[in-house]
């Protein structure tokens, strides 16, 4: 007779697709829980774990890469395997992981970006943050993407965090870069850069901005770089001076922002110019690529659901620009196999439980945490009590008996050998993490990092062989 699902001698097998945050924070939640026993599988297509710490967060904000020490902790706890260089969809199936694993959790985030829909948005400089991100903090996808810097103007369309990120790095002094884990390739760009003036467009008003108050204070803080802001643009209508009463932190950033208008300009090489209540409607492109944008002043007006949108007026201007950077929004992308809601860019699912698109019907063992799971909100910790929502379900799933245990023995690493895919272990990846940050040492930096994956492989299979 087989033994129960959840016990010491047949534990819940469980595949996390995905080595960011909520795929670690899921990991956690796991090993928390001293009811079921459970042993622990962390897939990501990368050599390199930790997801958007490594490879989103901004270089110049370390503190919160310090982070991947607890990640580190999980990844050494019993029971729990990293196998990183394994592509979901390619050198491991759905059904791979079906037959293996008792339970399956994406952790796969939201990998693509929104469109703003306006006409000239494919001209070459018209480029989406997330991959201007990727590039700087080294994404293997990115680093060899050119962005055109020879230009004094770049727009930068929305007012999150993401937007005020790629702004800053923009006009920060890049001796100060030289101090961070930049990706070398970038920093050399920006040293070269020719930009002088960032413009941010924000469609909504400053009550509305997404961005949060220590995000908008550090421009203030910036050497060599004055932030400009309209006062007339910080006049607000009563719905938004209404709305400050119980939004403390848009009550702190308009705070903020008059401060920045009211403060002299002192003549400093770059500066930021933050706008509110405008739209891009059309690119304007000469020679295929990007030479102005046209914008249009908006109004606020109160929607069926009591949501203050934007709605044009009719006034339009042109702002000339070499490269428009737009962050207005994350999608996630379908995975094999796996049910999609395309309208949302997100995985159907009811408390974490994945659910068939279009009957709602539960996918027995099937869960996602994150982004994938909510859409794009939030900060790194917003994924740990998202992730153990999740975990909760999946716990009572299997107390409740409704999971059907895998037939695999779970012996992945065979399975992957006979595919031919070199996968990397956590032993591994710290080897490429000390030898990236042994390169830093020697230049007074946190990390150099490696930013192609056949030199990650090289390296790390040299320690292999020491």
């Amino acid at each position: 007779m087989s033994e129960p699902l959840g016990t010491v001698a047949r534990p819940v097998r469980v595949a996390i697709i995905g080595a960011g945050p909520a795929g670690f924070y899921a990991a956690e939640a796991l090993l928390k829980q001293k009811d079921v026993a459970v042993r622990i599988d962390i897939f990501n297509r990368l050599p390199t774990p930790h997801g958007l710490v490594r490879e989103g967060v901004a270089p110049d904000h370390q503190s919160i890469k310090a982070v991947t020490r607890v990640y580190d902790k999980l990844a050494a706890s019993e029971g729990v395997r990293y196998f990183g260089n394994v592509t979901f969809g390619k050198d491991l199936l759905h059904e791979d992981l079906k037959r293996h694993y008792d339970q399956i959790v994406y952790a796969v985030g939201a990998q693509s970006d929104r469109k703003m829909g306006i006409p000239g948005e494919e001209l070459q400089g018209s480029v989406p943050a997330t991959i201007f991100v990727g590039w700087y903090n080294g994404h293997p996808d990115y680093r060899d993407m050119q962005f055109d810097l020879s230009h004094e103007r770049v727009l930068v369309v929305g007012n999150g965090n993401v937007a005020m990120d790629v702004t800053r790095i923009l006009v920060t002094d890049p001796e100060e870069l030289a101090k961070t884990d930049i990706a070398d390739h970038a920093l050399e760009a920006l040293r070269a850069s020719k930009v002088r003036e960032v413009v941010m467009l924000g469609r909504r008003g400053p009550a509305q901005a997404a961005f949060t108050t220590p995000e908008l204070k550090e421009f203030g803080e910036l050497a060599g770089v004055d932030v400009v802001v309209d006062p007339a643009d910080l006049q607000l209508d009563p719905q938004s001076e209404a709305g400050l009463r119980d939004d403390k932190t848009a009550a702190r950033n308009l705070e903020l922002l008059r401060a920045y208008a009211a403060r002299p300009l002192s003549g400093a090489p770059r500066r930021i110019v933050m706008r509110f209540l405008v739209s891009p409607v059309e690119i304007l492109g000469e020679g295929g690529a990007v030479k102005a944008v046209r914008v249009e002043r908006n109004e606020l007006q109160m929607g069926p659901d009591g949501s203050l949108r934007a709605r044009g007026t009719g006034v339009f201007e042109t702002i000339e620009c070499g490269l428009i950077l737009r962050s207005v929004g994350y999608r996630g992308v379908p995975l094999p196999g796996v049910p999609f809601n395309n309208a949302g860019g997100t995985i159907p699912n009811v408390a974490g439980r994945v659910t068939e698109h279009g009957s709602g019907e539960n996918v027995p063992g099937e869960y996602v945490v994150g982004w994938a799971k909510r859409g794009p909100s939030g900060v790194i910790g917003t994924n740990k009590p998202d992730a153990a929502a999740t975990v909760a379900a999946m716990i009572e799933d299997v107390k409740n008996g409704v999971l059907t245990p895998a037939p695999g023995d779970g012996a992945i690493e065979a399975l992957l050998h006979e595919r031919g895919v070199d996968y990397v272990s956590y032993a591994d990846w710290r080897t490429l993490d000390s030898y990236e940050a042994e390169q830093g040492a020697a230049q007074g930096r946190p990390r150099v990092k490696v930013t192609r994956v056949p030199e990650m492989m090289e390296i790390i299979r040299r320690g292999r062989s020491a």
